[in-house]
């Protein structure tokens, strides 16, 4: 076939007329007409009102995940095959879309596969997200608008089931996890406050700080009573010999005052030998004291852990708040017949202007 047979009245049927009628007859009679409804949801985090907690407990308490990162699970979820299945088995959604035969975009084929059928609901059901206002936009299609609003009333009620059911497991797992906690702190606190009375048991010391501070005592008091009976014994020897009686039982005061002085320094500081002398036991014991102040920081903090995941066990820590409930549309939106139209018809003369082009190029380089 030459270029002669491609005259501009045969280009302009193949390329424009052919394509337009064909187009027409498309929307005008086989396309299928589709309903949507349309609903906005937001997901409020009611944990924001959970009470305060702090130091460890707010560590064991936390939940990670934001109102956004929830969103977004929500959305993956209306798109999801398992809410997919569940549809087909409430609202039967393959019989409902295989109605229309005669529009291959709207029909689904009755002996379709499971993967064909998750893939043609996802086109039907579109879950928007909206950043600025953290709400879900549900898009929902069916081939008359009863069908539309049920479908969508229908997944917006899997949604809400999926969020209680998400969150109630979040804090039961919360639970477990701070009542391990707990019996883990109260093991600790047990193993230190046993400690405490062994030493104590041991050493058959109460408080061998709280000893060792009046062990100090004594020894400041016997320091000053030294001093003053030097002081005395001096006085003395100024006008009596040191045979006189008074200045021989100043003596002998004053070496019992010593004496006594470095025994209560010995039992206080001294650390040779196999008995531990006072600052040692009272070192040890306030080492001990602080392990199980320690194990009872974290088992008070633990016990409100466990406290706050009960509560959240019982309450909702998410709800899906219901925006704009699911709309029953009066007029079908698509397909969009003048658009498509339009469309085809640019399409066309775009096609129509490029083949013509071309032609001409290949006949002027043919002459």
């Amino acid at each position: 076939m030459t270029l002669d047979a491609f005259t501009p009245r045969r280009q302009m049927l193949a390329l424009i007329a052919v394509p337009v009628l064909l187009a027409a007859i498309y929307f005008g009679l086989l396309a299928a007409d589709r309903y949507v409804s349309e609903s906005t949801v937001v997901l409020r985090d009611d944990r924001a009102s959970a009470p305060v907690l702090t130091g460890a407990a707010s560590l064991l308490s936390a939940l990670p995940g934001s109102a956004q990162l929830d969103t977004q699970v929500l959305r993956e979820y209306m798109q999801s095959a398992v809410l997919a299945e569940a549809m087909e088995r409430q609202l039967a959604v393959r019989r409902h879309f295989s109605g229309s035969r005669l529009d291959p975009t709207a029909h689904l084929a009755e002996g379709a596969t499971r993967e064909d059928y998750i893939a043609f609901f996802r086109d039907r059901v579109e879950a928007i997200y909206d950043e600025r206002s953290q709400a879900l936009k549900l898009h929902v299609q069916g081939l008359d608008a009863p069908f539309a609003q049920q479908l969508n009333q229908a997944v917006l009620a899997a949604s809400e089931a999926f969020v209680n059911e998400s969150s109630h497991k979040m804090a039961r797992e919360r639970l477990t996890f701070a009542e391990a906690e707990l019996q883990r702190a109260a093991g600790l606190l047990e193993a230190a406050q046993g400690k405490v009375l062994a030493f104590q048991a041991r050493h058959r010391l109460i408080d061998p700080t709280a000893q060792a501070g009046a062990a100090s005592t004594v020894v400041a008091e016997l320091s000053a009573a030294i001093t003053k009976a030097e002081t005395d014994l001096r006085a003395l020897r100024s006008y009596l010999q040191d045979s006189a009686p008074q200045v021989v039982a100043a003596r002998a005061q004053l070496a019992a005052l010593r004496t006594q002085l470095d025994t209560e320094r010995s039992r206080a500081t001294a650390r040779d030998g196999a008995d531990k002398r006072l600052a040692v036991l009272a070192l040890e014991f306030q080492g001990l004291k602080l392990q199980a102040q320690v194990a009872e920081d974290a088992y008070k903090a633990a016990l409100a852990a466990v406290e706050a995941a009960r509560l959240d066990a019982t309450r909702r820590l998410s709800t899906l708040v219901i925006v704009e409930p699911p709309t029953l549309p009066e007029s079908a939106q698509y397909p969009r017949r003048l658009y498509g139209m339009a469309t085809v018809l640019a399409c066309c003369l775009l096609l129509y202007a490029i083949v013509r082009l071309t032609v001409a190029t290949i006949r002027e380089h043919q002459d």
